[in-house]
């Protein structure tokens, strides 16, 4: 299972990747959309820039290891997320600080088990179980995440409080070719307890591979994204 997880963490990340994509937090009564630009380098560094609208563009997050920091323009301050934020929502959407910045690890931070396959998009599917070391420091009881058997990718994610229950679901769809690797293009994160309520990730371009500098990784960076 661990291998598995590998290399469906090595597709979606690369060496290197830069993307950009569109971000809906749909609600019962209305639709929000940002725009945001994501740099990553392996599983250390990561680096995330709203572009729109106008009011969040420029908010940017930085995770370098375990840490992760939040440069808000609008007061000046680069505030450092402590742990306990992890569980908390990513401006607003469904989504989890932690799920966007990906503090946890789920190579290293958790135990893993194959519980069967699932047809999923009309695709085989691995379904694995993921339950947290002892001592890892993650949001989540227990994870359910079912990879495609024949590329690799993500197809969905059950996200389960320490009780097992059920708190979000993660569907991919639109599976299309993002930077040369077969990909979903589309991410839908839905609360299990919220009815007309969920986030939906677009991929408007992926790239693999291009070269970025450790250096590009830091807090003054924070302040001078485009």
């Amino acid at each position: 299972a661990r291998d598995i997880l590998q290399k469906s963490e090595d597709k979606l990340r690369g060496e290197t990747s830069i993307a950009e994509l569109s971000i809906d937090i749909v609600r019962p009564d209305w639709t929000r959309t940002m725009k945001v630009k994501g740099w990553t380098k392996g599983s250390r560094y990561s680096m995330i820039l709203i572009t729109a609208p106008i009011k969040d563009a420029g908010n940017s997050f930085l995770k370098r290891d375990k840490e992760v920091w939040n440069w808000v323009p609008s007061i000046e301050r680069i505030i450092k997320l402590p742990p306990s934020m992890m569980t908390q929502s990513w401006m607003g959407t469904d989504f989890t600080n932690d799920d966007l910045v990906h503090e946890s690890s789920v190579l290293n931070d958790y135990t893993h088990e194959l519980k069967g396959d699932s047809i999923i998009l009309n695709r085989l599917c691995w379904k694995i179980e993921l339950t947290p070391l002892p001592d890892a420091a993650v949001v989540w009881g227990k994870v359910m995440l079912w990879v495609d058997q024949s590329d690799y990718m993500q197809l969905r994610a059950e996200f389960l409080d320490e009780d097992f229950q059920l708190v979000n679901s993660m569907q991919c769809s639109e599976i299309a070719l993002l930077g040369g690797r077969n990909l979903p293009s589309k991410m839908e994160m839905i609360p299990a307890d919220k009815p007309g309520q969920k986030t939906v990730l677009r991929y408007s371009s992926l790239q693999f591979d291009t070269p970025i500098d450790d250096r590009f990784f830091t807090t003054e960076n924070m302040k001078r994204l485009q």
